[in-house]
């Protein structure tokens, strides 16, 4: 899924290449992705891009008093064109859900792959009219998320500190594989208590948020939406990296898996060499 990094340079591809054009048609190809009808999206035809811009992992194309604001979710992603194919996006053909048209003969699809159909596209006055939006947290690049806001966050919270950096009502942006590089990057447990972490356990945690972010952000800057995907997957250093070598101490990454995810970290840098057990089979280990 595309967390705060790859979402923001997919705005920072829209600012460069939509936003001063005119939209020149919308094509719904799979109607189960709009979760809203009115206005439908052909009421944005004709109208020019002033903007683009995230909220945590959704992304908002501001229209001249329209938002197109949609959420790519597991198997979802942007498809740029330089030049649109001609032939209209076919219903119920391949894995285009949307397709938007600019004046320049530009644009983009929105695409789906696999057969858990999630990808959600609104089309709004105001972003704030999304409920999803209207209720992320903070965002974790905000200058004014600052470690005494990241304190007030974990405060007296029961979660698990990996369960409550991918809680979008508590914190926007980050999901399973940003969370478990910045844990690794902390130094902590996944499944340390947030409410009980310590003066130096915070400030591992807040430097290593912004670290992992920015750097991730600062990586993805610039890059063609196609690259983007690739990019993150070779940059991660814990997450997916199942029984690889882990960069700083050498250890070998260790998995827990869950019903439909998992997380890797390393013992030695994250749980005092202690292996976590696995969920689905005894409590775990802390």
């Amino acid at each position: 899924m595309p967390e705060l990094p790859e979402v923001e340079a997919l705005a920072d591809f829209l600012r460069e290449r939509a936003v001063g054009r005119v939209v020149a048609g919308v094509e719904v190809a799979a109607i189960s992705v709009l979760k809203t009808y009115a206005p439908p999206p052909t009421a944005l035809a004709g109208l020019e891009v002033l903007s683009a811009d995230r909220h945590g992992k959704w992304l908002d194309l501001g229209v001249d008093g329209l938002h197109l604001v949609w959420h790519l979710s597991r198997g979802g992603w942007l498809r740029w064109y330089d030049a649109v194919p001609e032939r209209p996006a076919r219903p119920g053909k391949g894995p285009v859900a949307l397709r938007v048209r600019l004046d320049d003969g530009s644009g983009f699809d929105l695409t789906e792959a696999g057969t858990r159909k999630r990808l959600a596209v609104h089309v709004v006055p105001d972003p704030a009219q999304v409920p999803q939006v209207a209720s992320l947290g903070p965002d974790p690049l905000d200058p004014a998320f600052d470690r005494a806001a990241l304190v007030r966050l974990l405060a007296g919270s029961r979660q698990q500190v990996k369960g409550l950096l991918r809680d979008q009502h508590l914190l926007s942006g980050v999901g399973n594989a940003y969370s478990d590089e910045v844990l690794h990057a902390a130094r902590l447990s996944p499944f340390a208590v947030a409410g009980r972490l310590d003066e130096q356990q915070v400030d591992r945690l807040h430097v290593a948020l912004h670290a992992v972010l920015e750097g991730a952000v600062a990586a993805a800057r610039g890059r063609p939406a196609a690259e983007l995907k690739d990019a993150k997957r070779s940059a991660m250093r814990v997450h997916g990296r199942t029984g690889a070598d882990c960069p700083v101490c050498g250890d070998v990454v260790r998995e827990v898996s869950f019903a439909d995810r998992s997380l890797q970290y390393c013992a030695t840098c994250q749980t005092g060499g202690k292996e976590l057990a696995d969920r689905r089979m005894s409590r775990l280990l802390r």
